[in-house]
């Protein structure tokens, strides 16, 4: 018998027989002792006791001032429809952090320091380039990497505060700080192969969180997938030979890049492309990753996963030919939670890639983020 419950025994036989009462000495012992639950006692409200967890949203000027040349489709209204939605009464618990600017050794966890060094350095080369070929001319401060690929300077803060605020979410979901997260990215970054800048796309900023994941914190298996209507190239190649690592993506096919088969199936069958038409509905869009994608995903559990959220599959985009609403990505945005709650206590990051109808995208980020908070 507990001590508590023996002192309790040894008062009530001591008292005169004409004060002593109800409750019998056992129940009066549980009654006074705070350690143990009264009968029929109300349990207490988990969801009201739990730890506050929000979800983090990642910003930083520099994904506005990002320079492409005028008329470019990734310009800086992007970010700033973005921003604008997420401004919204509905998102007041979201908790804004300013995206850290990561170092290159970050980067070269993804792309050899060659190229790192390169996408530091390009800017500075094309302008001592041009000024030595003019003096008399002023020297542009944009460098063109491909043919729809440039910088200028504040390319390289933007792209290395992408990456940083990627890590910095994966840091937040696994220190238990943000039940998940989301990197509202210019430019994107998953055309971008380990040693070539592509589709406006310099870092691989989702590789790279994936891999800071397994460094910092030791993860071994990392879920990653990608809605965007154009195919995740860069990210494929990355982890094509990677066994620990699971890549879902569906996409328009054919479209830029002309990657993404669905035969194509990685090294150790851990690629999972869907491919769809023109004109794809969300009634297709759910399909493919309701009976094909998700079910792989949630076979492969991950410790984490990341997301490479492009919007522009939505039907009013310019560059897409899908014809997807905003209820399409809050549907997929739950799914994938249902997914992470099952198999990594629900750690996600997302990071933005395309969408280029600025109505549409903020509508849609606006769709995805709510999903993410349970709006």
């Amino acid at each position: 018998m507990p001590v508590f419950m023996l002192r309790c025994n040894i008062i009530w036989a001591l008292l005169p027989k004409s004060i002593k009462c109800w409750p019998p000495p056992i129940a009066l012992g549980v009654f006074l002792n705070h350690s143990a639950s009264p009968p029929f006692h109300k349990k207490p409200d988990d969801k009201k006791n739990a730890p506050t967890m929000t979800t983090n949203l990642y910003t930083h000027k520099s994904f506005h001032t990002h320079e492409v040349p005028p008329g470019h489709v990734e310009h800086g209204g992007r970010y700033l429809a973005v921003e604008n939605a997420l401004r919204a009464e509905q998102f007041a618990d979201l908790s804004w952090q300013e995206a850290p600017r990561a170092d290159l050794a970050l980067a070269g966890l993804v792309h050899p320091e060659i190229y790192a060094d390169k996408i530091a350095s390009a800017v500075a080369q094309e302008t001592s380039a041009v000024a030595q070929e003019n003096t008399s001319a002023r020297a542009p401060s944009m460098a063109q990497l491909d043919a729809d690929t440039f910088m200028g300077p504040s390319s390289l803060d933007a792209t290395l505060r992408a990456a940083g605020g990627a890590a910095a979410g994966v840091d937040a979901v696994f220190s238990g700080q943000a039940r998940n997260a989301f990197v509202a990215a210019r430019p994107p970054g998953h055309h971008a192969e380990p040693d070539r800048a592509m589709g406006f796309c310099l870092f691989n900023h989702v590789a790279i969180a994936a891999h800071h994941a397994r460094q910092r914190h030791g993860v071994r298996r990392v879920g990653v997938v990608d809605f965007d209507v154009h195919h995740g190239n860069g990210t494929e190649a990355i982890f094509w030979q990677d066994e620990e690592a699971f890549f879902a993506s569906s996409h328009e096919w054919p479209q830029y890049p002309g990657t993404g088969r669905e035969s194509d199936r990685g090294g150790f069958d851990n690629i999972c492309n869907a491919p769809l038409p023109t004109g794809t509905d969300g009634k297709q869009f759910t399909r493919a990753w309701g009976e094909k994608l998700l079910p792989a995903l949630s076979d492969f559990n991950p410790e984490i996963i990341i997301i490479s959220a492009g919007f522009d599959g939505h039907a009013a985009d310019p560059l897409g030919g899908f014809a997807l609403v905003e209820s399409d990505y809050a549907w997929l945005t739950e799914q994938l939670m249902q997914v992470a709650n099952g198999c990594c206590n629900g750690r996600i990051v997302s990071v933005l890639e395309g969408g280029y109808d600025l109505d549409a995208l903020g509508s849609s980020v606006a769709a995805h983020v709510g999903a993410l908070t349970h709006h």
